[in-house]
């Protein structure tokens, strides 16, 4: 005969619903199968819990269990079904009349043993056990900083007044997913899909990281060294090339994500207003270095 729904879950009979979910969720957790791969105890206790708390989360199911165990309210032999003839019952509570429920396997044996060998009769084929069902599995977002995104890290996140927290791992992408085995407030897998906050400076190309550099019309023109930020907090001095114009990238080894590189792309910035003697500076400059940078399209026309 199974064990007692009750035993299986470690509770009282007087448990109340609240902690009936609560143990089963412990329980879920500790002998779920993906957490214990090849463990065929943890599997099969995985299925007696499983099966314990469907019937007792259902009030009608669990009603009728704590009247009739576990054979219903028809189950019982009437008249000299047990030793010395007295009527045989199970479940605590089912009245003597006609069998129409499903023999238990250790009943058969018993009847066996005092009939001797030959006196055990045709025995009953074996109960179906009852698959539980595979629990379902929950979907969520959860949103993680630009940088945890790219280095990897933790991050906490709340589950049914439970905080989890949570292995990202390094150059997860927006929209990436994130599984937790068993997470969930019945049991139940959590799929989390990753959101990545925009970063104020960097952003991402693949594995590389990108970073816009402005620089002055003189540093773009007489070459400079400015400094830069890194995606792992540090700062590098980098020498701007004479001449650079503005798109330009200049490439940071192994600075990105995993190994990849972080790009300097060049913005050169031009001042909003300035005086006549600027103007002049600036005419004389024209008339002493002409340019053609649109000649390209002149080609093409």
């Amino acid at each position: 005969m199974p064990r007692d729904y009750y035993e299986t879950l470690g509770v009282a009979r007087t448990a109340d619903d609240d902690e009936i979910k609560r143990v089963y969720r412990t329980l879920a957790r500790k002998y779920h199968p993906d957490r214990n791969p090849g463990d065929k105890e943890a599997e099969q206790k995985f299925k007696e819990v499983q099966e314990a708390y469907d019937i007792l989360s259902d009030k009608s199911k669990k009603a009728q269990y704590d009247r009739y165990g576990f054979s219903g309210p028809d189950a019982g032999f009437g008249g000299g079904g047990g030793p010395g003839g007295a009527p045989f019952h199970w479940g605590g509570g089912a009245g003597p009349g006609n069998f129409s429920g499903e023999i238990p396997e250790e009943l058969f044996r018993f009847f066996g043993d005092l009939g001797g060998n030959g006196g055990a009769g045709p025995r009953p084929r074996g109960r179906r056990s009852r698959q539980p069902a595979a629990p379902r599995e929950i979907e969520s977002e959860i949103e993680i900083p630009f940088e945890t995104a790219a280095q990897g890290g933790k991050v906490s996140l709340r589950i049914d007044s439970r905080e989890l927290d949570v292995s990202i791992p390094a150059g997860i992408n927006e929209g990436g997913k994130l599984r937790l085995r068993g997470q969930g407030p019945d049991g139940e897998d959590v799929t989390l899909t990753i959101k990545v906050k925009p970063h104020k400076l960097f952003r991402r190309e693949g594995d590389n990281i990108i970073l816009d550099v402005p620089v002055t019309i003189a540093e773009a023109v007489l070459g400079a060294k400015v400094d830069v930020p890194t995606l792992d907090g540090s700062k590098l001095t980098v020498k701007v090339p004479t001449g650079t114009s503005s798109g330009a990238r200049l490439r940071l080894r192994g600075k990105g994500i995993k190994g990849a590189d972080q790009y300097l792309e060049i913005k050169v910035t031009v001042p909003g207003a300035v005086d006549d003697k600027s103007k002049e500076l600036i005419e004389e400059f024209a008339r002493l270095n002409p340019q053609n940078p649109r000649v390209e399209f002149q080609s093409n026309v």
